[in-house]
């Protein structure tokens, strides 16, 4: 008996889903007769297959003149298939904004802080303290934004190699949507040149270290301008704040941008969320809790008036590094992560790359409790990024050069799959799939097989535990705080 070979069967080989789906557009590719305009091996390494050529296809649809000129430049065309195949969002916005697939075409070299500051001036024009355009020309900014980083970061061949590179471009992005989001405040606020006000960026914001869905955690800082009052000043500061945070948490079909959070202000949400520089000296000097002082620990001016906020740093930094000395700090700080963990339902304490015992936030909080308690008398382990500070900790002699080296690759894998993970939907999530399926596309854009992942993910977990405990344990960190 001879068996026919159906279209899609090369397409089932290669590992697509809807194999004669797929064969149906490759054919389409070439109706003129001619050969198809890329090869399917451009395929191998991307997430989703089946969804990366469905949207080469609506961009055929779209613009056959386009689609040629993609097809014809393979760095281009790859970088909208890496894209397309890893981010189902993502996907959709390409196939329906042919100027965000223009953009992955020139968007090659990642950009700095300048950088980023022109790209975002271009698409959100300033003048004298105000944009006068729709919010969602920010929006589709930050969502080419987000699309071109996303690009760089998928087309390395090291995804954990790149981490810092790609969080530090981030965070950029999201300074900037601060500062954007601002200048669209004002433009509802016409009486706010009454009053000076900073944005203070907190946790991995402050640290320059954002994931592609993060909130933004912030803290609001009033003072009036000249002869004005303080009470005016705060009522301006704060409806100023509020159209900010309005500005970035609407949802339109031009995407989202950052969601601010600005729950870490003294008294959470049941607090002011503007206060002046002397309410928040009153509070941190008396009635701060061990915990505040953490988040104080990632602290920086980020839009808004960059002198104030950086009296605010100025104000606090004393008092951050006094924390590590203060009755019970040690004793406390260990008993909230190991709250934290006991949160965690069950069927997700081998899942949460963030929170699971050994995940990230197990090498944030030893190197954070490291820093808080030895970084008293000693100035040269006080970064902001967690990196930065456990190379700071290692060279310094307070970890191991093994462990040290251990947490810093562990921790760059961890983040370079929750990256993928949230890249999936552009979901703020931080779970690893169950689905072998999604898994599976996860593994691809990190160059490895699925059992290879697995096993990595597992042993990370593992090692940081191990080391998480020998750090948080260690009989000198009673010792230096007594």
């Amino acid at each position: 008996m001879i068996r026919v070979q159906t279209p899609g069967a090369e397409f089932a080989r290669r590992g697509f889903a809807d194999p004669d789906g797929a064969a149906r557009i490759w054919a389409g590719f070439a109706s003129d007769g001619g050969p198809a305009p890329l090869e399917l091996d451009r395929f191998a390494d991307l997430g989703d297959r089946l969804r990366a050529l469905q949207t080469l296809d609506r961009i055929r649809d779209a613009s056959p003149a386009r689609f040629a000129a993609l097809c014809a430049d393979r760095r281009w065309c790859d970088a909208v298939l890496r894209v397309a195949g890893a981010s189902s969002v993502l996907a959709g916005a390409l196939a329906g904004d042919g100027a965000l697939v223009d953009h992955l075409g020139v968007a090659v070299e990642p950009r700095d802080h300048a950088g980023w500051e022109a790209f975002f001036a271009e698409r959100v024009p300033v003048e004298d303290g105000e944009a006068h355009v729709d919010a969602d020309a920010l929006r589709l900014a930050n969502r080419a934004a987000i699309a071109e980083i996303a690009a760089r970061d998928l087309a390395a061949p090291e995804p954990e190699g790149v981490v810092e590179e790609v969080v530090a471009e981030l965070t950029h992005v999201a300074d900037h949507v601060l500062r954007a989001s601002l200048a669209l405040a004002r433009a509802e606020v016409p009486d706010w040149r009454d009053v000076r006000l900073a944005v203070i960026a907190f946790g991995k914001a402050g640290a320059g270290e954002l994931n592609y869905l993060s909130d933004v955690d912030v803290m609001y800082l009033a003072e009036p301008a000249d002869g004005v009052s303080v009470e005016r000043a705060v009522t301006v500061a704060t409806r100023l704040a509020a159209a900010q945070a309005r500005i970035c948490s609407a949802h339109t079909r031009a995407g989202t941008i950052w969601s601010i959070d600005a729950g870490l202000r003294p008294e959470g949400h049941a607090g002011p969320l503007v206060r002046t520089l002397a309410s928040y000296r009153a509070y941190y000097g008396q009635w701060a809790k061990n915990w505040e002082f953490q988040a104080l620990l990632k602290a920086r001016p980020a839009a808004g008036d960059p002198e104030l906020g950086a009296r605010f740093v100025a104000m606090v930094e004393p008092m951050v590094w006094a924390a590590g000395g203060r009755d019970g700090f040690v004793p406390e700080m260990r008993a909230m992560r190991e709250r934290v963990i006991s949160l965690i339902p069950a069927g997700e304490r081998e899942r949460d790359i963030k929170l699971a015992a050994g995940g990230l936030r197990d090498t944030e909080f030893s190197v954070q409790l490291l820093q808080l308690v030895h970084g008293r008398g000693d100035d040269r382990i006080r970064s902001r990024g967690t990196l930065d500070a456990l190379a700071e900790l290692t060279a310094n002699g307070y970890i191991g050069r093994g462990d040290g080296a251990q947490l810093a690759e562990h921790y760059r894998f961890q983040r370079a799959l929750e990256h993928r993970v949230q890249l999936q939907h552009l979901r703020r999530t931080h779970l690893v799939p169950e689905s072998r399926d999604q898994l599976a596309a996860i593994a691809r854009t990190l160059r490895r097989s699925v059992e290879d992942l697995d096993e990595r993910w597992h042993s990370s977990l593992r090692d940081v535990r191990r080391l998480r405990q020998r750090i948080f344990f260690s009989p000198i960190l009673d010792v230096v705080t007594h």
